[in-house]
């Protein structure tokens, strides 16, 4: 049976959704795991459950929107520098940690109070 493109698209929001939970479960310092497209939109993504969110709606749209168009115009300079591995940004409250894969970035909230950030990226790049 041929899946519709319907199909098709429901069925990957739920390969990353499923990525996304994996990756929550990394550790009780991981706060969110997001999945955006080029265009900066969220295609799936779960905030650990008790945890406040640090960022309002509308600050939200802008920081995806700023990631989807680093982690694009990074596409063209790969071929010269190398395929990208990962970004992390440290802020005084938490660690950001984003992955690139075809054409989604995962976006990864981290809690600055984990020290083994190292293990974590780690982990992540096995499951995305």
């Amino acid at each position: 049976m041929v899946k519709t493109p319907a199909e098709k698209w429901k069925s990957l929001i739920v390969q990353h959704r499923k990525k996304c939970q994996k990756i929550i479960e990394i550790s009780p310092n991981v706060r969110y795991a997001g999945v955006v497209n080029n265009y900066g939109r969220t295609l799936t993504g779960i905030v650990r459950q008790n945890v406040k969110p640090l960022l309002k709606s509308e600050q939200v749209k802008n920081e995806f929107f700023i990631i989807s168009t680093l982690m694009t115009l990074r596409r063209d300079t790969s071929n010269a520098v190398g395929k990208l591995d990962y970004v992390l940004l440290q802020h005084q409250k938490v660690s950001i940690v984003i992955f690139q894969k075809g054409d989604v970035t995962y976006y990864v909230s981290i809690d600055r109070k984990e020290k083994n950030i190292a293990q974590i990226v780690s982990t992540i790049k096995k499951i995305v």
